[in-house]
């Protein structure tokens, strides 16, 4: 006998964490959800409109979507992961009118970014910190944070935003990029950096999603900002090979984008997620994770 969902999850993006979400709640509560997300292009294929088990639309940004209202008319819960541009959220922009129409609708997640709390010369923030975004991409995230908590408070629907620091878990770490030869053990003393496993994230997602609904925000961090050298000697060690030689930071060829992470520095609380949603981080530290990776591949 087949049982019919009685919740469904609507993913604007179907990235990393989105897909590692919907791998846990398949893992925990399979019967009871149904699954649907964007990609930003038509599949190869017009016909097929599923990707194993999530049901496919095509959201581009730049204007509403038939597709997507029609997997959004039995929604129960929304998670925002796609990036915002110059004007804010372009899920909000194109389809807040069908999300503030939607009865089934129960919860809103958007996930943003620690950057928005800006430099603390190292020292501690947390959820009350206010936000002073210094980045253009920061700047973009704190606007549209605005814009879902004024939403929410708008049409009554309960919106919860998740600040993100740097995402790891397999194929995205330290341990691939010492394996391929990429790693720069980069020197800025001082420097440090919370990060957080991608399946903390989406346990704190589906915590948050059945909880009550104390907060509107939450910092969705590891226990300990730790400095990114340590990290990866940490890492050599696991796989047993020498650690890639320091470089100061001053003299590291990075991007611009790497660039601007070492332009702030602070230390993120996360004693919210833990009070409020009773969540235990799976990998409270990086040492947790990575050697849980080694071990899996």
């Amino acid at each position: 006998m087949t049982t019919t969902p009685s919740q469904k999850l609507f993913c604007f993006g179907l990235g990393y964490s989105a897909r590692v979400l919907i791998e846990h709640l398949q893992e925990t509560a399979a019967n009871q959800w149904a699954f649907a997300g964007t990609h930003t292009r038509p599949e190869p294929q017009p016909a097929k409109k599923r990707d194993g088990d999530v049901s496919i639309a095509t959201f581009s940004g730049d204007g509403p979507s038939a597709e997507v209202r029609t997997h959004l008319r039995d929604a129960t819960h929304v998670l925002i992961s796609i990036p915002p541009d110059l004007e804010g959220d372009p899920a909000l922009r194109h389809h807040g009118i069908d999300l503030a129409q939607l009865p089934s609708l129960q919860w809103i997640g958007y996930l943003s970014t620690i950057g928005v709390y800006g430099d603390a010369a190292g020292g501690w923030v947390d959820e009350t910190t206010p936000a002073r975004p210094s980045s253009e991409r920061a700047l973009r995230r704190a606007l549209a944070e605005t814009q879902w908590r004024s939403f929410g408070t708008t049409h009554g629907k309960r919106v919860q935003v998740f600040r993100l620091p740097g995402i790891y878990g397999p194929g995205r770490s330290v341990i691939d990029s010492l394996r391929d030869g990429t790693a720069k053990r980069v020197i800025k003393p001082g420097q440090v950096f919370n990060r957080i496993h991608v399946v903390d994230i989406a346990r704190v997602l589906a915590a948050a999603m059945q909880a009550p609904a104390v907060y509107s925000i939450y910092n969705v961090v590891d226990d300990e900002p730790a400095a990114p050298q340590d990290v990866i000697t940490y890492a050599a060690e696991l796989l047993g090979i020498r650690a890639p030689a320091e470089v100061a930071f001053d003299a590291a060829r990075m991007s611009p984008m790497a660039q601007s992470f070492y332009s702030e520095n602070k230390r993120v609380k996360n004693d919210r997620i833990k009070q409020a949603l009773g969540v235990t981080l799976q990998y409270p530290t990086y040492r947790e994770g990575l050697l849980a990776i080694v071990r899996d591949t």
